[in-house]
């Protein structure tokens, strides 16, 4: 281990964890980096007779950073030579080198998107989290949240995201994009993902589904579609709400059972608070369909992470 340099030594009297750094410390300890580069590793350059590139690991560090604190690619660089605990978390001594400039964290974003690295790492975190004991259950709940994406025209080509579109949810009407999730109900775990910017939500129910399912849960726009269920998940019961008022008479009946299976179906709101709140990911970052969906399953991956980091430290 290399010695410290004033740089990176702390000579204040008084000091506190903060909670950026206690979330930082508890990340480090449950992302399984070893796992994660090797996923990343056959496509990242090597040494040679250029400038020997940084080190794998640390460039990942930093790109979890971003999605964890919403970053951009200049914002990652300076909040890097602001934050002390971050330097640490990705370990940069400063006395020693300089943090990688923002072109370098551009680069290696794009050599993850141009060799669609997003899936692969998300797979391998739910691997990681299996051999933990964290395995999905049997029931799965799926749902879909809107993504966001400006839909100002006022731009140098005069015009808004052709691949993103407008959709409607209630009596309100939203330009973005959509994410959606099939989810654990057990340990709320993302278990699959999809994206889309045109699609009904329930057409994409069956890739939503692993096939080993006992029940599924969604809300009404799953509703009808038993069939798709038995194809792609033959135990499976349909836990999905049904339409409980029609032509103004409401069947108290339905309405409770739907009532009881939404007490189930909430859990899936807690991948979505962490992806659009805790890490802020509410509107699109990137123009285009693709590179929004490489930044997504990356999210979900960590969101699985977050949401079991506690149980993981425990262990």
């Amino acid at each position: 281990m290399r010695q410290l340099t004033l740089a990176s030594a702390s000579f204040d009297k008084h000091s506190k964890q903060t909670r950026r750094a206690k979330f930082l410390a508890e990340m480090d300890q449950v992302v399984p980096w070893r796992e994660l580069c090797a996923v990343v590793e056959p496509f990242y350059p090597r040494a040679g007779n250029g400038r020997p590139p940084i080190g794998l690991e640390r460039m990942l560090r930093l790109h979890f950073l971003q999605h964890w604190f919403n970053l951009s690619d200049p914002a990652a660089e300076e909040a890097l030579y602001d934050s002390l605990s971050m330097r640490r978390f990705v370990g940069i001594d400063l006395g020693r080198e300089p943090v990688p400039d923002e072109t370098t964290i551009l680069n290696f974003r794009h050599l993850l998107e141009r060799h669609d690295l997003g899936k692969p790492l998300f797979d391998r975190v739910n691997e990681h989290l299996a051999s933990r004991g964290l395995k999905v259950a049997g029931g799965t709940i799926v749902d879909a949240t809107i993504i966001a994406a400006p839909s100002s025209t006022k731009n140098e080509a005069k015009a808004r995201d052709p691949e993103m579109h407008q959709t409607r949810k209630g009596q309100q009407w939203y330009f973005g994009m959509k994410l959606h999730i099939g989810v654990d109900s057990k340990t709320k775990l993302i278990h699959s993902m999809e994206t889309t910017a045109n699609v009904h939500d329930a057409k994409l129910l069956g890739g939503l589904l692993h096939g080993d399912e006992t029940r599924v849960y969604g809300d009404q726009a799953y509703r009808g579609q038993k069939d798709v269920i038995r194809d792609h998940a033959p135990n499976a019961k349909d836990f999905t709400n049904r339409r409980y008022r029609h032509r103004g008479v409401v069947d108290e009946v339905e309405r409770g059972k739907n009532r009881t299976k939404s007490k189930v179906r909430a859990k899936v709101e807690h991948p979505f608070l962490v992806i659009k709140r805790v890490f802020g990911f509410a509107k699109v970052r990137y123009r285009g369909l693709a590179k929004n969906t490489q930044r997504l399953s990356v999210s979900c991956g960590l969101t699985n992470l977050f949401i079991v980091r506690h149980r993981l430290l425990r262990a």
